[in-house]
């Protein structure tokens, strides 16, 4: 480790910055990241300084349209990365604390963002939602408040039935079906919760268009071939990230954990003795599962001698960067990266719950095991399975009227 850090960044920069390209590749790798990663992003500030120079600039004069500048030239220039403002954010962070570049100027304040923070609290603590939905909720709300008030100022007496109509037609040709149904299920969430904080006159949630499309109209897919054992052989079980990587896949495939269930994981949730693991749901929600043999033996390989040394409680970590739990985007691309080392089609973790699902029935399961397993908080989830058992479906069914005359 010490020949890599002491070694020399091997361009020499030039321009106001060129003494702290080598000090910001030395802090990250300090950080966890590795030489490579360091070293590109010390080339990006070195790119900086050299563009700094061309244009005159000192390192006091960098400020908000300067950076917007030097990004647009590197899209000109057909770079495919730190192409935008805030992908420069861990080298500006770095420039600031050391009080090399100003300090960022504050956001400004309108009346839009402090209305959607007050919608987030809202969503949390009187509706109970976790912080991936709120998140998608204030972003939908964003787009509608945006369009209703341009310039950022909160002009609600304009909102009207036909102001929601025009808005959700419009968005038609950029959203899918489900993705219209997020949408409107944003807006009705913002038009309740202007309602009942007094913004609004009316509860104009009903005003709200539905879009057609129906949860449980087609069939579901089919399982398919079973993908698993194709991506638990696809991990290196010899590094850490392997043993991760098979220790979540084995989560997803044998007990239908969801990416964010598993990125919730703590230490003291899988009990060793019991053979149990708590499940850090939905909305709060706990639940107690047996732990198989066969996915307890793959978490304890990844904790004995897979997991870096971390204060973190989180059992499954970033392995490269920072000390940190692996996010719940990390965990969604373990069996996406597996796919492709496998040759198969992209798999995600909803395929794998899937799977299980279906696995289940093959094997004479029923519903409410189903929905015990998959932690459904509504049976109306777990009703789209009854439609995969063909063979109990056809018994009730009635015959068509005129087949058997057809046939003869």
């Amino acid at each position: 480790m010490t020949a890599v850090v002491d070694q020399r960044y091997p361009l020499v920069p030039e321009g106001p910055l060129s003494s702290w390209v080598h000090r910001f590749r030395l802090e990250l790798i300090r950080r966890g990241f590795t030489p490579r990663t360091a070293q590109d992003n010390a080339y990006v500030l070195a790119c900086l300084s050299r563009w700094m120079d061309r244009e005159g600039l000192g390192a006091g004069q960098l400020g908000a349209a300067e950076l917007e500048r030097f990004a647009v030239r590197r899209r000109e220039l057909g770079y495919r990365r730190w192409r935008s403002v805030r992908s420069l954010a861990a080298m500006l962070e770095f420039l600031r604390v050391a009080g090399v570049i100003p300090a960022a100027p504050p956001a400004p304040a309108d009346q839009v963002t402090a209305l959607l923070a007050e919608f987030g609290t809202y969503l949390r603590h009187e509706r109970r939602l976790g912080e991936c939905t709120v998140a998608l909720r204030q972003h939908l709300a964003r787009r509608f408040l945006l369009a209703v008030c341009p310039d950022g100022q909160a002009c609600l007496d304009r909102v009207c039935p036909d102001l929601l109509t025009g808005f959700i037609t419009a968005q038609r040709g950029v959203y899918a079906v489900s993705s219209m149904k997020q949408l409107t299920c944003a807006l009705r969430s913002l038009l309740r919760f202007l309602f009942s904080t007094g913004r609004t006159g009316a509860d104009l949630s009903a005003a709200v268009p539905s879009v057609a499309g129906w949860r449980l109209g087609p069939l579901p897919a089919p399982a398919g071939a079973d993908v698993l054992p194709a991506l638990l052989d696809s991990c290196d079980r010899t590094d850490g990230v392997g043993m991760r990587d098979y220790a979540v896949l084995m989560l997803m495939g044998g007990l239908g954990l969801r990416a964010v269930e598993i990125s919730r994981l703590l230490l003291e949730d899988v009990h060793w003795r019991t053979g149990q693991i708590t499940v850090r749901g939905k909305g709060g929600r706990l639940d107690r599962m047996p732990l198989p043999g066969d996915i307890g033996a793959a978490i304890a390989g990844y904790l004995q001698h897979g997991r870096r040394p971390s204060a973190c409680r989180e059992v499954f970590l970033r392995h490269f960067g920072p000390d940190a739990p692996a996010s719940r985007r990390a965990i969604i691309a373990v069996p996406r990266r597996a796919a492709g080392r496998a040759g198969i089609p992209v798999t995600g973790p909803h395929r794998l719950r899937h799977r299980l699902a279906c696995q289940v029935l093959a094997e004479g399961g029923n519903l409410g095991e189903i929905a015990q397993l998959l932690r459904h908080h509504s049976h109306e989830t777990t009703a789209i399975y009854a439609k995969i058992d063909m063979a109990a479906l056809a018994a009730p069914a009635r015959p068509w009227p005129g087949a058997e005359a057809g046939r003869s």
